[in-house]
């Protein structure tokens, strides 16, 4: 399976949901850790898709100047 960014995001946004109707304290920021880390998930991905996308767009650059 692989993941996505919506994925890690809606895991982010059901934790932090969590912790805000948690009313003990190491609940909610168990929750909020975790939400942490979802997101930073999220963003790593995101990076790094952009970067492949640039270096696709680099290789087709790349490549057209070669053909001509």
């Amino acid at each position: 399976m692989s993941a996505t960014i919506e994925f890690y995001v809606t895991q982010a946004e059901k934790c932090t949901a969590e912790a805000e109707a948690s009313a003990l304290t190491q609940v909610r920021d168990r929750n909020l850790r975790a939400a942490a880390a979802w997101q930073a998930m999220a963003d790593k991905l995101l990076h790094t898709e952009q970067l492949r996308a640039e270096k696709d767009a680099l290789a087709a650059a790349a490549a057209a100047v070669a053909k001509v």
